[in-house]
């Protein structure tokens, strides 16, 4: 399939990879000939490569309720933006729509993915974060002019997810890694293991990813290691994550530290990069 140089992350994410794409390229397979992500996000990676056969999944079903909209109804998507300014108390109005869960159950599919891209485009640094109620919870940005209503990036977006086969799931992670085939690449971006106590963030959805769980995620990568399926997977350089993935390759990568709330907090970071392929 001919990559389409329009087609991108149409939302900002927490751990997005765009500023790593360079050197992630640089770890991957010669040959990829069906992708998976179970913890797409913003899918920096996935619309780098476009591949043709695709899986992806992401806990916060809005998210992925997004991506099923740009492909279903992208033009409806694109003139239901259209009705939401760069007002503040427009923002905080749209904000509060799912204070009443009963109500917000109601809005149907487009409505509820024009929210999600407008709050994030409109929203203080772009910062997805949602309460322990599972409520949108950053404040206004008070942008200028942000890009609300990318016409090409959306109709892009939607013509390659109707190229490629593509599935979408909502699910837990450890679901979809036991359906894939043998065949597929799998690139794995979980929330990361905090290397502060101050550091960890896991208000993308509400629940959390503690050290418990990243134990089960490499229990997965134990598992599909022994199917022969590889993985490529990205985390903080943390002592935990380097012993508990010490059985296979690890390479470091620096990373800037595109979200935080403090200007100080934003210098390069260590990653890792694991794989369980040469």
């Amino acid at each position: 399939m001919k990559k389409n140089i329009l087609v991108a992350p149409v939302v900002k994410w927490v751990g997005g990879k765009r500023q790593l794409i360079k050197e992630l390229k640089g770890f991957l397979p010669s040959k990829i000939s069906s992708y998976c992500e179970p913890f797409v996000g913003g899918g920096a990676l996935l619309f780098e490569l476009q591949p043709s056969r695709v899986c992806i999944n992401d806990i916060n079903h809005e998210l992925v309720q997004m991506y099923e909209v740009i492909h279903d109804s992208v033009e409806e998507l694109i003139e239901e933006l259209k009705r939401h300014p760069n007002i503040s108390e427009h923002f905080y109005n749209v904000r509060d729509w799912d204070r009443n869960r009963k109500e917000y159950e109601k809005l149907d599919k487009i409505k509820k993915a024009a929210r999600i891209i407008y709050l994030n485009k409109t929203c203080y640094n772009g910062l997805f974060r949602v309460n322990s109620f599972g409520e949108f919870n950053t404040p206004f940005g008070h942008y200028k002019n942000p890009n609300i209503v990318n016409e090409s990036g959306l109709r892009a977006v939607n013509l390659y997810f109707n190229k490629a086969k593509i599935e979408f799931y909502s699910d837990d992670y450890e679901k979809v890694l036991k359906k894939i085939r043998k065949s597929t690449f799998v690139y794995l971006d979980p929330p990361y293991d905090p290397i502060s106590d101050t550091s960890n963030f896991t208000g993308y959805s509400k629940g959390g990813f503690d050290k418990n769980e990243q134990v089960r995620l490499k229990n997965c990568c134990d598992f599909l290691n022994s199917k022969g399926i590889k993985f490529m997977l990205s985390n903080s350089e943390t002592d935990f994550i380097r012993e508990l993935y010490s059985s296979y390759n690890i390479s470091i990568v620096k990373a800037k530290r595109s979200i935080n709330s403090n200007g100080n907090g934003r210098g390069e970071i260590n990653e890792v990069v694991v794989r369980n392929y040469e």
